[in-house]
């Protein structure tokens, strides 16, 4: 008979069981809880508001001068209870495009040009394959800085994600290139007319003055970035069982699919696929010409998206009935991406119907108003910080924020420009870590990433990029920034 473990064993076998056992909740439960939070604040926080007046280019932005104090409007029982559906009809956009990019991504992989252009990517890169991760990075980075468009995250990682796989990397790495690369680009924002010309319009300094200190930031912030991704994606190459996706079902799925070696049997696309990928890339130079000259952005692509689906299918030599339970197929892949966008815009929906949006602001800006001058900018910066967590928007956050940051900048000793690379800084890195950030949980369901393994890989990276932005906010502080 084996002899009974002794007290202390039992105990620490218990401890150390539990301790294995605990698990961070679920993205839902998470986002419930702050909705539930927020509805709490309302019963709590002042009601207040500013009024609105016409700003750039028509937007409507607030009076910093005109904050009071309103009529409480708590949010009760029924109001909690219609926030989530409110949020998803606010976020019904991202929500929607969510969908139609799944869909046409799952269309193009039944055409197979998804794979014979993998398997071609593949061969090229063999033996030189971490090449691939700085090029890709560099050049995501350098749209957004110049266009500002993070949300094209949306559609990189598609079309990355097999090639990643491919060359032994791993979901979380085709993620990381895109979110990355696109959060670096549009949070220095050297040309980005998002945050960096509708903060500086709002606090009345030529639009893109102070490039050079944003080009440096953004060299930075892109140079650890590219080592920080590729530092991963090496260990993940070098040893799978370190990649943070695990034993994950349909991570295996993918690797069966993509993952092969250089001496099986090479793909070549047949005609009709060589014709269908022309059109593909067709279309995606349409997709470039129309956000860049055309203003274009979810709505537009979601519907030249559908287009696309359909009419490479066909040229492929897919039926109807395939295009259309490809969709099918792509729209049940992030479905749960999709919801939270939804579920993660309840908040804001809480925030907003309680009236204590505004209240928020008014604290914040005293908040910072209060702190020595050395760490007002610093101080600035983590009031964006925080607040980008209801307000995920850089143009609505600006809108909110600027017209109060930059008349305080003035009170405080920190130049506009100081005041306004804050509100950059602490908007731009925390888009790919907050779940009310709609793109990027719409990007993770994509990549198949849930948010839990995400913010593991991300922190480090994050909390790097926090020190870079507080030491770019001292110098520009120091030697009170103009531009």
């Amino acid at each position: 008979m084996e002899p009974m473990p002794k007290a202390n064993q039992f105990s620490a076998d218990t401890v150390e069981q539990k301790k294995k056992s605990f698990e961070m909740p679920h993205i839902y439960v998470i986002l419930f809880v702050f909705s539930a939070l927020a509805a709490v604040l309302t019963y709590i926080v002042p009601a207040g508001q500013y009024d609105r007046i016409p700003g750039p280019n028509g937007r409507i932005t607030i009076d910093p001068n005109s904050y009071q104090v309103i009529e409480s409007n708590p949010i009760g029982l029924v109001d909690f209870m219609l926030a989530i559906p409110k949020g998803l009809m606010s976020a019904g956009t991202v929500v929607f495009f969510t969908f139609v990019i799944g869909g046409m991504f799952m269309v193009l992989r039944r055409t197979g040009i998804i794979e014979v252009g993998v398997d071609k990517l593949t061969r090229k890169f063999a033996h030189n394959t971490i090449v691939i991760i700085p090029v890709l990075m560099t050049t995501f980075a350098v749209i957004a800085t110049l266009i500002g468009t993070q949300e094209l995250a949306l559609v990189y990682v598609p079309v990355i994600l097999p090639l990643m796989i491919a060359l032994r990397f791993d979901s979380v790495t085709a993620a990381a290139v895109a979110l990355c690369a696109t959060t670096a680009g549009f949070t220095t924002g050297v040309l980005n007319p998002i945050n960096t010309g509708l903060g500086q319009q709002l606090a009345d300094l030529p639009v893109y003055s102070g490039m050079l200190l944003r080009a440096l930031a953004f060299a930075a912030v892109l140079l650890v970035g590219i080592f920080y991704v590729t530092r991963y994606a090496l260990k993940v190459r070098n040893n799978p069982e370190l990649s943070l996706m695990g034993d994950d079902a349909k991570e295996k799925e993918k690797r069966a699919r993509y993952l092969h070696g250089a001496d099986e049997t090479e793909l070549n696309a047949t005609t009709r696929q060589k014709w269908a990928a022309l059109a593909a890339f067709g279309f995606f130079g349409l997709l470039v010409w129309g956000v860049m000259t055309q203003g274009w952005f979810m709505m537009e692509m979601a519907g030249l998206f559908i287009i696309m689906g359909i009419t490479v299918g066909l040229i492929a030599g897919l039926n109807t009935t395939d295009i259309c339970e490809g969709f099918n197929e792509g729209f049940r892949d992030v479905l749960v991406g999709a919801m939270i966008c939804g579920v993660a815009r309840a908040v804001a929906v809480v925030l907003e119907d309680g009236q204590i949006m505004d209240t928020l602001v008014y604290g914040l800006g005293n908040l910072v108003g209060g702190l020595p001058s050395v760490l007002s900018a610093i101080g600035m910066f983590f009031a964006q910080l925080g607040f980008n967590f209801i307000i995920p928007s850089g143009s609505g956050q600006a809108l909110v924020t600027m017209p109060i940051m930059a008349p305080l900048s003035d009170l405080l000793g920190v130049t506009r420009q100081t005041a306004v690379l804050a509100y950059q800084l602490g908007d731009g890195l925390s888009n790919i870590l907050y779940p009310t950030s709609g793109y990027f949980m719409a990007t993770l369901a994509l990549a198949g990433v849930t948010w839990n393994k995400w913010v593991k890989f991300f922190l480090p990276l994050f909390a790097i990029w926090i020190a870079i932005a507080i030491g770019f906010l001292i110098f520009a502080q120091f030697t009170q920034w103009v531009g």
